[in-house]
């Protein structure tokens, strides 16, 4: 067994050490179990909303991107900055509503936002269905990192098993605590991993970070501007808008909220956030590096760039220590997915066909969730197609539809109603669907208009149509709501005013 393999394994061994002993001192309910009590801190919250920034996908698919497309990687950069400063207005009053009403689940929200209950088992399953993909996503990250690093001697397909079911272990015994608590060795690990990189690899390969620039400006100049068709300037932006406003809809971005203590934690967070995340800015400098001294990856192999130009570089110790931070990335995102998903599954849709369900009985059912979970998105992940951008930007395609009516809600005069959010939803989730199914853009839709219109973001046009729909449908239902309420009603509603 080599040095590096014994590093990783040790990593993993740790984070479910910390995992288990979580639960130490807790009665682990529903709610300890998936909000942690509403307990938590600035540092804790900080360190769950920041392994949205750190996950397989920047480790990897970021670098990826910059070795496969250039200059469209600083999307991912652009997105998360704008949404963690959005963070400061959204959250609070999120958080405010959640504390009032003892939100523990996202469609928990909508339901009561909405009184439907309806629609929080179609927010629910929204939300399992994009998290399906995130979740893959996680597992074919790790299936890579643990695979390359360990010099080939564990296959990706054993790499994905081991952990998917360490993972699955972890979150069914600790839930949100053993997710904050691995995030706390994992957010160290990968913090220094990935300034390490950013700067040694530029500065061994060229002698620093500009002279790693003009390299890449001369010999290709093309992955240092956006395209004119394609992943031009009108996708960039389209994509970043897409992307901030779905930020916060993954199911596993609400939870964090939700286990908050205060409000100011939000407010805090907003400020540090942003700063934290331009260490992404490292990733982008092994990507343009790999791109001149790993020429040979070609597709979705792009997504091993940073891992090969690591193996070139460093003995196998050091290598090590960059796949036990790579598995960091994926386990403890992964947890929060798999934790939310299944309390979706049990508080709002196993409960709404069983209402007489105990919450001991949700506890349970939210437990067996996971490896249910856990065993479909193996499955999908052991498929070889798919690059780790493409899934990340299929399931915020389909998160992001949730985000009109969400916005509407938290307005004091909203006249969205549970019939326009409900069709809204429905139609902007069909779009997606029919463009991911049929392979369609707006450009094969649309092919003598002009690029900077055809290279819109599909799931941008997605969000359109249901917002249209939404508003419409609340603007015509609206009267036949008004007709069904009772008159005392109207009259009691005068005399309060």
């Amino acid at each position: 067994m080599s040095i590096a393999l014994v590093i990783i394994f040790g990593f993993l061994l740790l984070s479910l050490y910390l995992g288990i002993r979580a639960t130490r001192g807790k009665k682990m309910n529903l709610e300890q179990w998936s909000v942690g009590g509403r307990g938590f801190g600035t540092m804790f919250v900080f360190l769950l909303l920041a392994g949205e920034v750190y996950t397989t996908f920047t480790f990897l698919g970021a670098s990826g991107w910059v070795y496969r497309s250039g200059t469209a990687a600083l999307y991912v950069l652009a997105y998360i900055t704008l949404a963690y400063i959005l963070s400061y207005w959204l959250l609070p009053p999120i958080w405010k509503f959640s504390q009032k009403h003892q939100i523990v689940s996202q469609s928990d929200f909508f339901v009561k936002k909405f009184n439907s209950p309806y629609l929080g088992i179609l927010v629910s399953i929204v939300g399992i269905i994009a998290v399906v993909p995130y979740f893959i996503l996680q597992l074919k990250g790790l299936g890579i990192i643990v695979s390359e690093t360990s010099y080939g001697s564990i296959s990706p397909t054993a790499a994905i098993w081991i952990g998917a079911i360490a993972v699955t272990i972890y979150v069914m015994i600790s839930g949100i605590h053993g997710s904050a608590w691995t995030a706390v060795i994992k957010d160290i690990t990968i913090l220094i991993v990935v300034v390490f990189l950013g700067l040694y690899i530029p500065y061994h390969y060229y002698g620093g970070i500009q002279p790693m620039f003009e390299a890449v400006h001369q010999t290709k100049p093309e992955f240092l501007t956006f395209p004119k068709e394609g992943l031009s300037i009108s996708w960039f932006i389209s994509t970043v808008l897409l992307s901030v406003l779905g930020f916060y809809m993954w199911p596993h971005a609400l939870a964090p909220v939700f286990a908050a203590k205060n409000v100011k934690v939000f407010r805090k967070n907003a400020v540090i956030l942003p700063v934290y995340t331009l260490m992404l800015l490292f990733i982008v400098f092994v990507g343009y590096t790999a791109l001149l001294k790993v020429p040979d990856l070609k597709g979705a192999e792009g997504d091993l760039a940073l891992l090969r130009i690591s193996i070139m570089s460093f003995e196998p110790w050091v290598v090590g220590f960059i796949g036990a931070a790579g598995l960091l990335t994926a386990l403890v995102p992964s947890s929060i997915m798999l934790m939310s998903a299944s309390t979706l599954f049990s508080k709002n849709i196993y409960k709404f066909f069983v209402p007489s369900a105990t919450e001991g009985q949700m506890m349970n059912v939210a437990k067996w969730a996971v490896p249910v979970i856990t065993l479909i998105s193996v499955y999908f992940a052991l498929d070889k197609g798919n690059s780790l951008s493409t899934l990340l930007l299929m399931g915020y395609s389909l998160v992001t539809q949730l985000f009109p009516p969400l916005l509407f809600s938290l307005s004091k005069r909203n006249f969205v109603n549970k019939y326009g959010a409900f069709l809204g939803i429905i139609c902007g989730i069909a779009t997606v669907a029919y463009v991911t199914i049929s392979k369609t853009s707006f450009s094969t839709l649309f092919p003598t208009l002009p690029s900077v219109v055809k290279d819109i973001n599909i799931g941008f046009i997605a969000l359109l149509v249901n917002t249209i729909i939404m508003v419409g449908v609340s603007m015509m239902t609206r009267t036949l709501e008004d007709g069904h309420r009772p008159l005392v009603q109207k009259e009691e509603t005068k005399t309060i005013i």
